[in-house]
């Protein structure tokens, strides 16, 4: 099924992609089909960074009204070489035909420059679905998860709920989930510290490779210094003293502050911070006895507000539930006259 049209490469166009494929000269080629053969229309070397170069180089070749693809190389190397993304240049405009020539083709191309290279493949009727932000989108849509079905969210969910199903009388209930990653000895003496109340603020990282949660930072922080400590790219935890006034009361509040950037980070960092968490938090609270008022996670510290905060630490408590309303009865007193029991047939005579 690779050869549906019939078209393929010349040998000239074959040279130009072994040359592509092993060395640094191109950056990026347009693949036409012209006189049923697949052919280079357009040949650009490399002079920047990939994503300096891309827009520049990658939208002048893509006409209103014609179809094309266009191979552009990155700068990163997989085990067969430089890797590419193939971009399928498809607009609405163009006639039906050709938009069906360049699809049916479209697996030729592949095979003849070598699948292996290939690192993305992107689709696109507008120049928004190709450009460099439109990759970067395409990019960040890969690395979400998969939506799941009813199903398998029932599945997740009684797989988290699950705790032991092995029990026996000299078992203990495991009472804890996650991957307990100990505390490198800087992170142990800065909570410490921080529980002394000698510092009020410890962000934590994970050390995947070490298999370490390590001290990040310990800056002195106000509440209005505490987005700024949030990164953009990466996950962190942190625990802060919020001092502030409820009621007439001065308080000191630990809060505890999971953040995660969303889809930037990648699925295995997510997994990993979601997994280590709940073991932070219990030797937290049960070895160092740290008392944490309130839990958060959020994806930036644009939330961090001392508004948000304060409402976090003593939400308002509604003190009117709503009564349910009885449903009102058939119309009139007593409804609808029923009989419920035949009449006499006539009356006796005395």
């Amino acid at each position: 099924m690779s050869h549906q049209t019939g078209i393929q490469a010349g040998n000239d166009v074959k040279e130009i992609f072994a040359s592509a494929r092993n060395g640094d000269d191109y950056r990026v080629l347009k693949i036409i089909i012209e006189d049923e053969q697949l052919s280079v229309g357009t040949a650009k070397r490399t002079s920047k960074r990939w994503d300096q170069e891309y827009d520049s180089l990658v939208l002048p070749l893509l006409e209103d009204t014609m179809p094309c693809y266009i191979l552009y190389r990155l700068d990163s190397r997989n085990n067969q070489g430089h890797e590419w993304i193939f971009l399928a240049w498809s607009p609405d405009i163009a006639s039906v035909r050709e938009k069906m020539l360049y699809a049916a083709t479209r697996a030729t191309l592949k095979k003849e420059f070598g699948g292996g290279h290939i690192k993305d493949e992107i689709f696109g009727t507008t120049k928004d679905d190709l450009n460099l932000s439109g990759y970067r989108k395409y990019m960040t849509s890969q690395a979400a998860p998969l939506p799941l079905t009813a199903a398998e969210e029932e599945l997740r969910q009684i797989k988290l709920q699950e705790v032991q199903t092995d029990i026996g009388v000299d078992t203990k209930q495991q009472t804890l989930q996650g991957v307990a990653f100990p505390l490198h000895r800087d992170a142990v003496a800065a909570l410490e510290r921080f529980r002394d109340k000698e510092i009020n603020y410890v962000q934590l990282e994970v050390d995947s490779e070490h298999e370490l949660i390590r001290l990040c930072n310990t800056e002195p922080t106000e509440l209005r210094d505490l987005p700024k400590r949030i990164p953009e790219e990466s996950a962190r935890y942190h625990f802060f003293l919020y001092k502030h006034s409820h009621e007439g009361d001065y308080l000191e509040s630990v809060v505890f502050i999971y953040s995660m950037p969303g889809y930037k980070c990648s699925i295995r960092e997510r997994m990993l911070y979601s997994s280590c968490k709940n073991p932070l938090v219990d030797m937290v609270e049960n070895n160092l006895n740290i008392e944490i008022e309130k839990k958060l996670e959020i994806d930036n510290g644009d939330d961090l507000t001392s508004d948000f905060m304060y409402e976090e630490v003593h939400p308002k408590q509604h003190a009117h539930k709503q009564i349910f309303a009885k449903p009102k009865g058939p119309p009139g007193k007593r409804g609808v006259r029923r009989i419920t029991r035949p009449p006499t047939e006539g009356k006796e005579e005395d």
